[in-house]
């Protein structure tokens, strides 16, 4: 991905960088708000990371301008400010998740990962493995001609699942890109949903497209009737 961080600490937004990078993607830096926006404006990134606190231009309306001017680049914010209004303020300004400092740099990569996979899922209206569908704006899963019934948080984990293109997806990929707080929960809720999915898309078609890479996570695979 390509990736904007607007951070005012220097050496926090070297360290960032490097590890953004290090993750293997293209990242950017700016100190201030202004120049971050301008940057943001011109720049067509997949992901901004947005700090709260900036000179010159808070993160806030960084935020808010961007959104106001249809940029669909997604929105990280982090903030020192851990009250639940000051997170409230960041959503309800256009932003996407976000991250309260400190925090683990673990954590972030995940973030941006997830982000970066509902960002793929965004540009792509409907998803297929085999004869497998999702139309992902209409909620819609199809086997072949079929309808199958799947709750909300089912058509996201499958839509997850179906984003990775084949690669595997840890179950924490998963908590990360589907829960609002997924460090709240069991990381083995997951098979929960996915031995669900396997029950409606798989079982009643005789197929064996959602499979376990031990120790890892869960990748699709077509499985042809």
């Amino acid at each position: 991905m390509k990736i904007l961080v607007i951070e005012d600490e220097h050496a926090l937004a070297d360290t960032l960088r490097r590890a953004i990078s290090s993750d293997g993607h293209w990242v950017d830096v700016a100190h201030d708000g202004h120049s971050g926006l301008e940057l943001a404006l011109t720049g067509g990134y997949d992901v901004i990371v947005l700090d709260l606190m900036l000179p010159g231009l808070s993160g806030l309306e960084v935020c808010r301008r961007l959104r106001n001017l249809d940029d669909h680049a997604l929105v990280l914010i982090l903030t020192a400010k851990d009250g639940e209004y000051d997170e409230a303020d960041g959503l309800d300004a256009g932003a996407d998740d976000y991250l309260t400092k400190p925090f683990s740099l673990v954590v972030l990569l995940a973030r941006l990962r997830a982000l970066g996979r509902r960002a793929g899922r965004e540009r792509a209206s409907t998803l297929q493995v085999g004869d497998l569908t999702l139309d992902v704006g209409a909620r819609l899963c199809k086997r072949g001609e079929r309808t199958v019934e799947l709750t909300a948080r089912e058509v996201d984990v499958l839509g997850c699942l179906m984003a990775a293109g084949g690669g595997t997806v840890s179950k924490q990929g998963i908590l990360d890109e589907v829960w609002a707080s997924p460090a709240d929960l069991d990381p083995n809720i997951v098979e929960v949903y996915v031995s669900s999915l396997r029950k409606k898309i798989d079982a009643p078609f005789d197929r064996h497209t959602i499979r376990t890479v031990r120790g890892v996570g869960y990748r699709l695979a077509p499985d042809a009737p």
